[in-house]
């Protein structure tokens, strides 16, 4: 294990206590400082933010649960110490991942986790930590959507729904980045004003016409190529109907019964994506790593920015972060700062 200087032997962290309640279940504790085994770094965490994933963990437990009790699944933060068989990077290094917060995998809400490196990459030099620990989850998640799986093209025409939500508003972005055209499902026209910054060309607003109605205006009738659904959609019956024959259909969240007859009929490709599989599994990290390669390129490049939520945490506010998430009142990621840097 190659380090710099002595490492505490000790560090502060945020653990749950059981499930439930966000103020109920977190409590500060003092946990050794892991080392980092074969093919891991221990990361100095800097800042680390909340996914719907984590509240939910948090809430209802599950096979998912950390063994450690440590949430967040988010990193970013600066290399400490280099297990055996590490090459690529070095101590002091800046860096940022999916990496943590599940099943045998400590999370970052403590001021050192490991980290298996083929789940980080280099962080984006345009970017501070805090804002670069707000990407990796959903990033990760509309990349293998968009890219990976659907094969977006560009001019496709690309309906994203919930599109400046966490995975939404990375989503608008990646399309518009490879040449699509996006249109933009929104609640508000203040978010709609948002949408349109991050490259939509054409926005819909809930409640005001339907997918398909927004089908009809956008493509004349043909049909969207791609329905990405950030949101879980109350019916997949409305992207079945939005989008053209031999279209496909992305989605977070399968937790519908559904005739699947019109999607049938149209030859329609439907994928489910679940970005965890990787970290629980074991398999395809390499993926990962490279995907957030490929996002640090766009953002130094200028081309996508993470939305941050106008609230600063600290690792002693989490159970106010996890509340604020969970009541709806986010406007983009929230972080939670552990270190300065």
């Amino acid at each position: 294990m190659a380090l710099s200087s002595p490492l505490p032997t000790t560090m502060r962290a945020m653990r749950i206590a059981g499930f439930g309640d966000p103020h109920e279940v977190f409590q500060p504790v003092e946990l050794p400082v892991p080392a980092p085994g074969a093919g891991e770094v221990l990361i100095r965490v800097v800042a680390t933010s909340v996914n719907p994933a984590d509240t939910k963990i948090r809430r209802h437990g599950g096979a998912l649960a950390p063994v450690s009790g440590v949430l967040g699944m988010d990193v970013a933060g600066i290399v400490a110490a280099i297990g055996e068989g590490v090459r690529d990077y070095r101590v002091g290094d800046r860096v940022f991942g999916c990496a943590g917060g599940l099943g045998a995998l400590q999370g970052a809400l403590a001021e050192f986790m490991t980290a298996d490196v083929r789940l980080i990459a280099p962080a984006p030099k345009a970017l501070p930590l805090r804002e670069a620990a707000a990407l990796p989850l959903v990033s990760i998640t509309a990349y293998e959507g968009l890219l990976d799986r659907a094969r977006l093209q560009q001019d496709d025409h690309v309906l994203v729904a919930a599109a400046v939500g966490g995975v939404g508003h990375v989503a608008v972005q990646l399309a518009a980045r490879h040449g699509a055209h996006v249109t933009a499902v929104v609640s508000s026209t203040e978010r709609a004003a948002l949408a349109r910054r991050l490259g939509a060309q054409d926005v819909s607003l809930r409640g005001e016409e339907t997918l398909e109605q927004a089908s009809a205006r956008v493509t004349g009738g043909r049909g969207f190529d791609l329905v990405f659904d950030a949101s879980g959609l109350d019916n997949f019956a409305a992207a079945f109907a939005a989008v053209r024959p031999q279209g496909q259909v992305v989605t977070l969240v399968t937790r519908h019964t559904v005739d699947l007859a019109p999607m049938h009929v149209k030859g329609l490709s439907l994928h489910a994506v679940f970005m965890l599989v990787p970290m629980i599994h074991g398999i395809g990290r390499e993926r990962h790593g490279e995907i957030l390669r490929e996002i640090a390129r766009a953002v130094d490049a200028g081309e996508l920015r993470p939305v941050v939520d106008a609230h600063r945490y600290r690792l002693q506010d989490v159970a106010a972060a996890h509340a604020r998430l969970e009541a709806g009142q986010a406007h983009g990621k929230l972080v939670i700062e552990v270190a300065d840097g």
